[in-house]
């Protein structure tokens, strides 16, 4: 047994003395050790040249670091643990807290639905009249029979004095002769409806999870529309909106703007209205929209859209109901009329409409109406409104979309995708103010309109030898520029020029705006200097296969590019 307890003392003094001795020489290292290792550094540094002086230091420096870096990680990960602790601590105590709350908030819903049940058994009683609604269950005093009529009856009036009746209106007593009885059947008959209508209301809003869009379904249960006037022309559609522009709202507006209006609704159902602030672009819709006695809804764009949640919306999943926008209400009420409905979007390049009209860019240019289909959720509810076939919205025929732009540091450029699928119209000068006669609104369907459009083309066909040319500048273009006028456009353009033609216009007009606004447009993106040096010899072209003055707002385009440039 002694062997044993000297050989466990020997070797637990070897390990003790190989910790102490481990210990030392780190303490020795990293502290104690400095003086030496000054020493040895002055008894050496005087014996250096320039670089060993120079390679001393930033060796010594190095030396100096390593302690110093090793403190500060030791210092920083003690840091953070107490910070951690703390936090620990801290959520703990708040989660207790959190449990605490919701227990007195069960309490006192308990505690409600208790005094809610009382209440109720209160008004249980024969002789009590029973309220309709929440707010018998706030009132401190529920009215019975005795007290609403006792007043009457409990005076001891005769019975045989006329034809009087009790008619009871709240907590007051009236005496009234066969009229009266009358007046008051109507007056009660009428409040019961309202009732009715804001129950209703009060019951969409709190049960459904598209309460605007339910609204506008209860709006249009018995809506009768107008009688519309399905013999009106286009040039006379153009002419007494100019005149009602005038009278009605004092807006005044050239017979060209309007044409081009009209014909851009005819070859898309995206309009872009461009210039300086201040000439009209938002009017122009609203007093259209006011003109179709269909007033246009105004969304004002912000800079922070950035998808399609910003016009459409989205489901809450916490609240299981749909943030509806104004947008949305408009597209879905549209679907509900038979006239032309608009939207505008106002300023609408603040922010980049590639990106949060993306999706109603896609929808608009499928070929087939039936695929005009915009998914809000994914299932159908059994409350949803009438119009939401399977969660989803279909965009209705008879909307248009006016965005007006402004041109300034404040605004995004809007892109060639965009402008691609628009029209779009400059409205740069204010027109002069002149008299005409009162002119009243006008009631359109939107089919008729859509056939007014269908009608035109039939009757106004484009001129083969206008093609021709425009063929020629065509194949001049892609020579040239590597520009071509592309299916979209040569589309819009067949849609576009007979219902110019209609309203009052010119072929050779209708073409130069096309040409103008959505082709040589393209040239403000291309390379500076090239487009410079070129310029001229397309204003040559165009003189000489048009005639010269054919194409004014193509040439003028032209010339304003260059200059600018």
């Amino acid at each position: 047994m002694s062997e044993f307890l000297g050989f466990a003392w020997e070797l637990l003094a070897k390990v003790v003395y190989n910790v102490v001795a481990v210990v030392s020489s780190i303490l020795n290292l990293l502290v104690f050790g400095w003086v030496e290792y000054f020493s040895i550094f002055m008894t050496y540094f005087t014996t250096f040249d320039l670089v060993g002086k120079i390679g001393a230091v930033i060796l010594f420096a190095m030396l100096i670091a390593v302690p110093v870096l090793i403190v500060a990680i030791l210092v920083h990960r003690y840091r953070i643990n107490r910070r951690l602790h703390r936090d620990d601590t801290s959520n703990k105590a708040l989660y207790r807290e959190i449990g605490r709350l919701n227990k007195q908030v069960l309490d006192l819903m308990d505690e409600k639905n208790k005094l809610l049940a009382l209440k109720v058994n209160a008004m249980g009683g024969t002789k009590q009249i029973p309220y309709v609604g929440a707010s018998a269950l706030a009132d401190d005093h529920l009215p019975t029979v005795g007290n609403v009529v006792g007043a009457a009856t409990g005076a001891g009036a005769p019975a045989g004095e006329g034809a009087t009746a009790a008619v009871v209106s709240g907590n007051a007593s009236l005496a009234l002769d066969g009229d009266g009885v009358k007046d008051a059947a109507a007056a009660m008959a009428k409040a019961t409806v309202e009732a009715k209508t804001l129950a209703e209301e009060k019951e969409i809003a709190q049960a459904n999870r598209f309460p605007k869009l339910s609204l506008v379904d209860l709006k249009y249960r018995d809506w009768e529309p107008p009688v519309y006037d399905d013999a009106i022309s286009l040039e006379d559609f153009v002419d007494s909106f100019r005149a009602f522009a005038c009278s009605q709202m004092k807006l005044y507006y050239t017979p060209e703007v309007i044409r081009r209006f009209v014909a851009g609704m005819a070859a898309s159902k995206l309009l872009i209205l461009e210039g300086i602030s201040g000439t009209g672009k938002t009017s122009l819709p609203y007093s259209f929209s006011r003109y179709l006695d269909n007033p246009a809804t105004i969304v004002s764009v912000q800079p922070s859209f950035r998808d399609r949640t910003e016009v459409l919306g989205y489901f809450n999943e916490f609240s299981k109901r749909f943030n509806e926008t104004e947008f949305l209400r408009a597209v879905y009420e549209a679907g509900l009329r038979q006239d032309p409905s608009m939207i505008v979007l106002d300023e609408m390049n603040l922010a980049r409409v590639e990106y949060y009209f993306a999706e109603i860019l896609s929808v608009l240019e499928m070929p087939s109406h039936d695929e005009w289909v915009l998914d809000l959720v994914p299932t159908q509810w059994a409350a949803d409104p009438k119009g939401l076939h399977d969660g989803k919205l279909t965009i209705p025929d008879s909307l248009w979309f006016i965005g007006t732009a402004n041109n300034d540091d404040s605004t995004f450029t809007i892109t060639d995708k965009v402008y691609d699928r628009a029209i779009p119209i400059e409205l740069n000068e204010r027109a002069d103010a002149f008299e005409c006669e009162p002119h009243e609104r006008v009631h359109v369907t939107a089919d008729h309109l859509q056939y007014l459009f269908q009608k035109a083309k039939v009757e106004y066909v484009i001129d083969d030898e206008l093609l021709q040319k425009m063929h020629k500048l065509d194949q001049y273009l892609q020579t040239r520029f590597k520009l071509a006028f592309g299916n979209r456009i040569i589309k819009q353009m067949y849609d576009f020029i007979p219902v110019y033609v209609a309203c009052g216009g010119t072929e050779l007009g209708g073409m130069d705006y096309i040409i103008a606004r959505k082709v040589l447009k393209k040239f403000e993106s291309m390379n500076v200097s090239f487009v410079r040096d070129e310029m001229k010899g397309l204003i040559e072209y165009i003189e000489k296969t048009f005639g010269e003055g054919g194409l004014p707002d193509s040439v003028m385009y032209l010339q304003r590019i260059q200059n600018f440039y």
